[in-house]
């Protein structure tokens, strides 16, 4: 389905790049970051209003860009290497699933295909968590009814749910604009509700594997978009994925990262018991990720990707809010 071009989607774009100072956080100096530049909006932007949908029957949104050739136009990103000195402080476990206030429960998007706002929602509930020690659920229908980039349950992009925020001043709560779970349009309710979180501007990382561990180990949880061709059966286990068993180009669902860690003997013998062709024998690095297919999926609502390996395209796209530094800092600890 061919979209039309809006002009207030353009001039959410540009007041979210202008008013709310992301074009002022190029200055960011964090050496894994590379915060967003407004040009980049400009061609997903071009990208977004020419993508195409198949059938939701078949796949939750198509490929990210809809079809091969827009994917190919997708922003040339420059990846900042990290040093050998910024990888020294990566712990070798962390796991904010076991932070107090961190993670919020299991989310089923059913019938709607909201990923990318359930993964934005998590990501910014898990900020406030740890900046502010503050636990929140925010609004996932705030994010469907009320973007102006988005297409609701028909399918949309991380940022255009970051971009809603940012335009909206903040997101009400999950209790008071609860989540309908149905494609049809729904007015927004934005004005009714009073915000429970909001948020400072959001950047893109590095597409380094190491450099993403020491983020989530130091900042928190954020989310990445992935290939999703081997989530379809999965149960339990790591998912060991190659080029060609899940193409990391074609991209097509978003996920929340919570931590990473290795399993551990027993279960690698486990692993190498019922996979003998798996090419990994030793104690398998992971990613630890929050779907949003229900409690009853995978391993409580979780999966475990191999790490390393930039498995399913793991690498392509992690974005993440931020929100404003707390008067008095928290020491930020993953838990192992």
């Amino acid at each position: 389905m061919e979209l039309t071009v809006h002009l207030s989607c353009l001039l959410a774009l540009l007041v979210a790049g202008l008013a709310q100072g992301i074009k002022g956080s190029l200055r960011s100096q964090d050496p894994w970051t590379r915060p967003l530049e407004l040009k980049e909006f400009f061609s997903w932007f071009q990208i977004q209003y020419n993508r195409s949908y198949l059938n939701p029957e078949e796949e939750e949104f198509g490929q990210l860009f809809g079809h091969q050739r827009a994917a190919e136009r997708a922003p040339n990103v420059n990846r900042k290497v990290e040093s050998d000195e910024q990888w020294e402080s990566v712990p070798p476990t962390c796991d904010w699933r076991k932070a107090a206030g961190v993670i919020s429960p299991v989310k089923n998007q059913k019938t709607c295909l909201c990923c990318w706002a359930m993964a934005a929602a998590g990501n910014i509930e898990a900020q406030w968590g740890i900046k502010y020690r503050k636990s929140v659920e925010v609004s996932v229908q705030e994010l469907l009814d009320c973007g102006r980039c988005g297409d609701g349950c028909r399918g949309g992009f991380v940022w255009d749910a970051y971009i809603t925020v940012l335009n909206n001043s903040g997101l009400a709560s999950e209790k008071d604009y609860p989540f309908q779970g149905d494609v049809r349009t729904h007015r927004c309710q934005a004005k009714k509700h009073q915000k429970v979180a909001w948020i400072q501007d959001f950047i893109m990382l590095s597409g380094n594997e190491q450099g993403i561990a020491r983020y989530l180990a130091t900042e928190g949880p954020i989310t990445v978009t992935i290939n999703k061709k081997l989530l379809q059966h999965y149960q339990k286990g790591v998912i060991k994925a190659t080029p060609t068993t899940c193409d990391p180009h074609q991209v097509d669902h978003v996920v929340l990262l919570v931590g990473f860690g290795k399993t551990r003997s027993a279960e690698r013998r486990h692993e190498e018991a019922v996979s003998s062709q798996s090419p990994f024998r030793h104690s398998t690095p992971y990613w630890i990720l929050k779907n949003s297919w229900g409690a009853n999926w995978g391993e409580k609502g979780y999966f475990r990707l191999h790490r390393g390996s930039n498995a399913c395209g793991f690498t392509k796209y992690p974005l993440t809010a931020r929100v404003a530094t707390a008067k008095k800092q928290n020491i930020v600890s993953c838990p192992p």
